[in-house]
């Protein structure tokens, strides 16, 4: 029978009366390689705090680019740890740790910062205490996990036991397009970073667990918006005027259908509408109309391709009708394409520290995320962090109702921790 993944022992300490997460029976290997015992030991002792950390930022949200609280809660602590984080502009930090010696690596470890316009209703003591903004996508929680891999790492480097340079990005925006990571290269965020690594909350997957893909793991994102104008008229004489509704009908059902015959369906495009607006009356042709939506791709050339074929099916879709079309593209994120090797290090982080059966194959995912625009300039990986207890409730993501296993926070730091340490030792 396989060995079930490690989640990291004991629950953290809350004030008397809060609930705690409930405990999960595991089989726990003792970690043998040293480095690895020392950085259970030193991430254990971080437990609490981090976990403080994360309920604080719940409760206290802010949405993309205004994140200014939550950038100063972190550098606060980095800070008190000896470490000296910088400010980005607006909000944000990068924070420089290890040796800085000719020949070692500097790997990059990210976070975001950003909330949602998502009202909470996770029913917990650290609900958010700002109306309608949630982190209802586990932000709170990646910053905490790459917070508390940072400081254990700075711990091994006080103790002279890292050979590595380490950077930590928390980075704002991530949930609008365009997105922060932008914003954190222009600023210098990747100066001399080799290699990068992320994890993402997956509240379809247990604490304890990591699903990694190599290649495309989530998907290119654009945001698309088509207006349709006309004369207007009644409704009793639609071959009068250019009918804006129908011509809009038009869009909204033969567009994605060209989609779907032009591009390879193997390259997962995929055309879906979230908002149309158009008159006020049964028995008024309304002088114009529009259709909003995302366009999606997991293959790079599909999604430069799929702007081009979309924008023309658009305009050859209405041309029958005698309407007026505008046709705009928001390019958004490229997919999060997983090089080989980075993903290798995750792998090894993950059974070194949370056992040989803590990682899967995770599916690949239509969202967009914006760690792919770290991928366009240096290699790197992203992957799943199991956040669900086992045999509790399946939560999904961008939903006001989503509540984490908070030993994910441990589980998360122990895993980019070690991957950091993994990857500087790698020179091919």
């Amino acid at each position: 029978m396989p060995a079930e993944p490690v989640v990291p022992r004991g629950l953290p300490r809350v004030p008397a009366g809060q609930p705690t997460v409930p405990a999960v029976t595991t089989l726990t290997p003792v970690p043998t390689d040293p480095d690895v015992v020392a950085l259970h030991e030193i991430v254990g002792r971080l437990r609490a705090d981090l976990v403080a950390i994360r309920r604080d930022l719940h409760a206290h949200p802010e949405l993309a680019r205004t994140e200014e609280r939550t950038t100063r809660v972190i550098a606060d602590r980095l800070a008190a740890a000896g470490l000296q984080p910088r400010l980005l502009p607006g909000a944000g930090l990068l924070c420089d740790l290890g040796p800085a010696h000719p020949g070692s690596r500097r790997i990059a470890l990210r976070a975001d910062l950003d909330a949602l316009p998502v009202a909470d209703a996770c029913g917990e003591p650290w609900t958010s205490t700002v109306r309608g903004v949630s982190h209802a996508c586990g932000h709170d929680l990646h910053a905490a996990a790459v917070l508390g891999a940072g400081l254990a790492l700075a711990e091994l480097h006080a103790a002279g036991r890292l050979d590595v340079d380490v950077r930590l990005l928390f980075q704002p925006a991530e949930e609008v397009q365009p997105g922060g990571s932008i914003d954190v290269m222009a600023a210098g965020g990747l100066d001399g970073v080799e290699q990068i690594f992320a994890l993402h909350a997956d509240p379809k997957l247990d604490v304890g667990r990591v699903g990694t893909r190599i290649g495309p793991i989530t998907s290119a994102s654009d945001e698309v918006h088509v207006t349709i104008r006309g004369a207007g008229g009644h409704t009793s004489r639609p071959h009068l005027t250019g009918d804006v509704v129908f011509a809009l009908g038009q869009v909204i059902t033969g567009v994605p259908a060209v989609l779907g015959r032009r591009l390879d369906p193997r390259s997962g495009v995929n055309l879906t509408w979230g908002a149309v607006r158009a008159g006020s009356a049964p028995n008024a042709i309304p002088s114009s109309g529009s259709v909003h939506g995302t366009l999606r791709a997991l293959d790079v050339r599909a999604w430069e391709r799929a702007a081009e074929v979309f924008t023309t099916a658009v305009r050859e879709v209405v041309a029958p009708y005698d309407v007026e079309v505008d046709v705009h593209r928001q390019r958004g994120v490229p997919p999060v394409v997983n090089e080989e090797a980075s993903t290798g290090v995750l792998e090894a982080a993950a059974r070194d520290v949370l056992g040989p059966e803590s990682v899967v194959l995770t599916e690949q995912s239509l969202g967009g995320e914006d760690f792919a625009w770290y991928l366009t300039k240096v290699p790197g990986a992203l992957a799943r962090l199991g956040t669900r207890t086992p045999g509790g409730r399946t939560y999904d993501i961008h939903q006001g109702e989503l509540r984490v296993d908070e030993r994910a926070i441990e589980a998360g730091a122990l895993v980019l921790a070690r991957a950091a340490v993994l990857a500087g030792r790698h020179r091919g």
